[in-house]
Formats: structure tokens, sequence, C-alpha cells
């Protein structure tokens, strides 16, 4: 399955790693230590990799889910870091 990946450089990787899958552990099935997670939405999954000062999205799922993907994930982390301000652009994963 196609999957996209965006690299953020924060020194809140490993709280907004958690944050973010606390918040969704509400309505999805969510798995997650301090530096990795893993969030499954019904249309795709999103893991996540924190280390030191570098949190790792990626995205993956059919084709046409990735934006949205991409859209939900972001999103939420935009709201949970509007202090940093963050810009995420996400890649093509290897």
């Amino acid at each position: 399955m196609p999957s996209r990946t965006a690299t953020i450089s924060t020194t809140r990787a490993s709280g907004y790693l958690q944050q973010l899958c606390k918040h969704f552990a509400h309505k999805v099935p969510v798995t997650f230590t301090r530096q990795a997670g893993q969030i499954t939405l019904p249309f795709g999954t999103s893991t996540l990799q924190a280390q030191d000062d570098t949190l790792t999205l990626t995205v993956t799922g059919e084709a046409d889910a990735l934006a949205r993907l991409e859209q939900v994930i972001g999103d939420h982390l935009a709201r949970f870091a509007f202090r940093e301000n963050l810009s995420l652009t996400w890649k093509h994963a290897a």
C-alpha cells in the first residue's frame, strides 16, 4: 500500500506522539510507547516514531485515502502543537 512520511523537528517529539495516540485511542485501535505508536483508522494507519528532537509520521492506506490520512493526522498535530506553529511536508515513503 502507498504511504507518505513527514518529519518534524521539535523538542516535544515524544510528548506529541503520546498526545496524538491518547487522543485517538478513545475512538480507534491504538498502540504506543514513548518512542513509537500506531493509530489504526478505518481508512488507513499512521505510525509515529519519536527520536530525540524528531517526530516522524507515516500514513499508509489506499491511494485515494492518503490525502485524508494526512489531513486528519496533520490537523490534530497542528492543534496540539499550536504554540510551535509546525509545518508538515508529506513525502512519498521510500
